[in-house]
């Protein structure tokens, strides 16, 4: 709600009357003190939205048994393993309407397994996502899990330094979700951002955009604000090419909101949650099989970024790292620290080749595999 440049917003579980009254009055008196919002910029005008299929009725209302029956799958593709994980399946309906006119609705289902087998020295990641868990082979997942876990036993120790890796969607999707925040007009007006407009920062083969209406993707077709989702192209071909906004950001900026709003982003900023980045045309088996000498990375974790400037980031490898020589992998590898500007890893003539298998990850981002030059491991 607001009432003479003074904002405030609250929210309710309640659904009758009383709560409904009581949500009223209270985010009013809540408005009535605070201090005009000088950022304030009005209300989304009304604009027609489009229509998504992203919903199932059968995966949002999905059973405990339903989704335990995609577990058994996993776990019986390899008996003789450890399994550990779980299935998720949700949905959600979402209606908006402001005084202004603007009205929208949508509906999103989401269903993911994210698993690992585990022998005594090594484990092994397998994952899933998709609107409908039909859709979601736990048995697939279960087996790609338990060959990495048996393909890992008895990891070697290899020294820290600077190898070719080739990444798997898991860890692209880290990748990427870092390297997003540069994009936001927020980060990028405060001089918080490591883009530079119109320059050739990334390598030639790096397209990204984020496009909720891309095949693949989830998500709702209007953002917090109500403004229609708009696709950004956010790199095209190595050139940083534009920015996400929200109606503040756009405000400032004298240009139109994206439809990238976010509860809560007046204080941090709009946020793009349907990333892409374009596929090649490799397998990953000639991804790893280009390598002369090289690490394999499934994926990454405990990642966070030192410097957004930069956009040097320190985390470990996990759930499957594999040593590859000659082309071929020859044995895992202990879990390694890394830290590595991602901007520089992606940067020109770092990326060797891009796989075509372009996969939706459980955070939104659909993305392939990547062989990068060079990635700095620290111990």
């Amino acid at each position: 709600l607001v009432g003479g440049g003074r904002r405030a917003a609250s929210t309710t579980t309640g659904v009758g009357a009383d709560a409904l009254r009581s949500l009223v009055e209270g985010t009013l008196g809540a408005a009535a003190v605070r201090p005009p919002d000088p950022g304030w910029p009005g209300l989304a005008p009304p604009a027609a939205v489009a229509e998504l299929d992203r919903y199932d009725p059968d995966t949002s209302g999905a059973s405990p048994d339903r989704r335990a029956d995609v577990v058994a799958a996993f776990v019986g593709a390899d008996l003789g393993l450890a399994g550990a994980g779980y299935c998720e399946t949700s949905g959600w309906e979402v209606a908006f309407a402001n005084s202004a006119g603007q009205r929208a609705g949508g509906r999103v289902s989401r269903a993911s397994i994210d698993a690992i087998h585990r022998t005594a020295t090594s484990d092994g990641l397998g994952w899933q996502a998709a609107t409908r868990l039909a859709e979601v082979d736990g048995a697939a997942a279960g087996r790609v899990a338990a060959a990495k876990a048996r393909a890992g036993a008895e990891p070697a120790d290899l020294p820290p330094g600077r190898y070719e890796v080739v990444l798997e969607p898991a860890a692209v999707a880290d990748v990427v979700g870092f390297l997003l925040g540069g994009f936001s007009a927020k980060t990028h007006a405060e001089g918080r951002s490591f883009v530079r407009l119109g320059e050739a920062q990334l390598d030639p083969r790096v397209t990204l955009c984020d496009d909720v209406g891309a095949p693949g993707t989830l998500g709702l077709a209007f953002d917090a604000e109500g403004t229609p989702r708009q696709a950004v192209d956010l790199v095209v071909s190595g050139v940083s090419a534009g920015l996400y906004h929200d109606r503040r950001t756009a405000r400032r900026a004298g240009v139109a909101s994206t439809g990238h709003a976010v509860v809560g982003g007046e204080s941090f900023g709009p946020m793009a949650r349907n990333p892409v980045l374009s596929p090649g045309d490799r397998s990953l088996e000639e991804l790893v099989g280009s390598v002369d000498r090289g690490l394999l990375v499934s994926d990454l974790w405990y990642t966070r970024v030192l410097d957004p400037k930069t956009q040097v980031v320190t985390g470990l490898t996990r759930n499957g790292t594999f040593l590859v020589e000659g082309g071929e992998v020859v044995s895992g590898v202990r879990n390694l620290r890394f830290t590595q500007s991602y901007a520089e890893a992606l940067g020109p003539g770092r990326v060797l080749d891009v796989g075509r298998d372009a996969r939706l990850r459980e955070s939104g981002a659909v993305v392939p595999s990547l062989r990068l030059a060079s990635w700095q491991f620290t111990s």
